[in-house]
């Protein structure tokens, strides 16, 4: 399905909702947490390097945007307790949460999957699939609070349509796509709304990393595409589900 591009966020379209965004403290994920404060929602930015976050903090509050909540977090070694934690302090705090955006990821190593280092692959999937399913785990109870909660997972081309020496990465995106399609099914009754979205080619450090010979100059900022993830967690996009999204 065909997204509004240019979306303009609407001041306070989000108001008192409150969204978790993996991976918050840079790229993507800080320009996804920078439109969603701009619109109004309490952002929980979740990273593991608290000062990148306070960085990231900074630059929401300085442009004026609704202060954000900052939780450090490592998800490579996060255990079931510390998303117990996380769980127990949102609800606590807030009694829900409306929306769950897993950014997070990293890239692990472009090569061939026979020369594929083994430590550096499950790294790979702990934390590009294994966390996003246990975080979603335990954020459910706190969703199925919401009169109006979305998850959405941030895919990639190499997680619909396989490309060789992409490995652990590829292997993670198919993988979040299953889950966020089997979500959808089991979650159908309830008020959580479930989607992946490939953002598309962006100048992101990730981008850089992969594609080393590329003219960055030529490519959009993670600002000039993350407005959609606003009208994605907006009334308008209600009715969206189950649906492998892309922002190209």
């Amino acid at each position: 399905m065909k997204l509004p591009k240019n979306y303009k966020v609407k001041q306070n379209e989000l108001n008192s909702k409150v969204i978790l965004v993996t991976g918050a403290n840079k790229g993507f994920g800080l320009a996804i947490s920078m439109d969603l404060a701009k619109a109004g929602a309490t952002v929980i930015m979740l990273g593991r390097d608290l000062s990148s976050l306070e960085y990231a903090y900074d630059a929401v509050v300085d442009a004026g945007y609704k202060e954000p909540i900052l939780y450090p977090l490592d998800l490579e070694g996060a255990s079931p307790e510390n998303y117990q934690e996380l769980q127990d302090n949102i609800i606590e705090k807030f009694n829900r949460l409306d929306g769950l955006i897993h950014n997070a990821a990293i890239l692990g190593t472009q090569m061939p999957i026979d020369q594929y280092d083994i430590k550096l692959w499950y790294s790979t999937l702990q934390i590009n699939l294994s966390a996003p399913f246990m975080l979603t785990q335990f954020l459910i109870p706190a969703l199925k609070k919401s009169d109006d909660a979305r998850i959405l997972f941030l895919s990639s081309s190499v997680g619909r349509k396989a490309r060789a020496y992409w490995g652990a990465y590829s292997v993670s995106k198919f993988g979040l796509e299953g889950l966020a399609m089997t979500l959808s099914e089991e979650l159908e009754k309830t008020k959580i709304k479930v989607n992946t979205i490939n953002p598309g080619k962006m100048r992101t450090e990730m981008r850089r990393t992969a594609y080393p010979a590329e003219d960055a100059s030529t490519l959009p900022k993670p600002e000039e595409k993350s407005s959609v993830i606003v009208y994605l967690l907006s009334k308008e996009a209600e009715r969206i589900n189950g649906e492998q999204l892309s922002i190209d």
